[in-house]
């Protein structure tokens, strides 16, 4: 049974969670939350999972890369091509069918990527300087929590979510 929480008396602490929850994603969205230093909004949030996945999962086609992030095999097409121009993704030839592509992150893209990683964890670290160890693990168990909720939310309705499993 689905309780609407908004007749359990925490509509005042829903709306300050609504409120937070959409500043939040502006700001995020405003500075791109990219990191310190030259790095700072240097790599799109698209391209940054791209090769966040690629790096977990190894190389992989383009509809496998779709089907882990949750969204389309077009918009994966779309969002590589950018990748393999700046050399970051190699596309190959899948070993056992020629005429099907496989995407792996390039030498360069790794290196790339762990630019972008440090800068982000410096950000992270700036933001977090005063919380203790404890608060920065609750606020992360938290925030993969919501995210999960919302994922799964979204999978009931049949809309695909911004990514199958949290990126980290």
């Amino acid at each position: 049974m689905s309780m609407d929480m908004t007749t359990v008396g925490d509509s005042g602490l829903l709306d300050t969670l609504q409120h937070e929850v959409a500043l939040f994603a502006r700001r995020a969205e405003q500075t791109r939350l990219g990191g310190v230093g030259q790095v700072r909004n240097s790599m799109d949030r698209a391209a940054y999972l791209l090769l966040n996945r690629l790096d977990k999962e190894g190389p992989m086609g383009v509809k496998a890369l779709a089907a882990s992030m949750g969204i389309d095999s077009s918009t994966v097409t779309r969002q590589v091509a950018p990748l393999v121009d700046t050399g970051l993704v190699k596309r190959t030839s899948h070993p056992e069918d020629g005429r099907a592509v496989v995407l792996q992150l390039s030498p360069r893209g790794q290196a790339r990527l762990e630019e972008v990683r440090s800068s982000r964890r410096q950000l992270m670290a700036e933001l977090t300087q005063d919380w203790q160890p404890e608060e920065r693990e609750a606020f992360c168990s938290l925030l993969a929590r919501f995210n999960s909720a919302l994922s799964s939310r979204m999978s009931a309705q049949g809309m695909p979510g911004p990514e199958a499993q949290p990126e980290s």
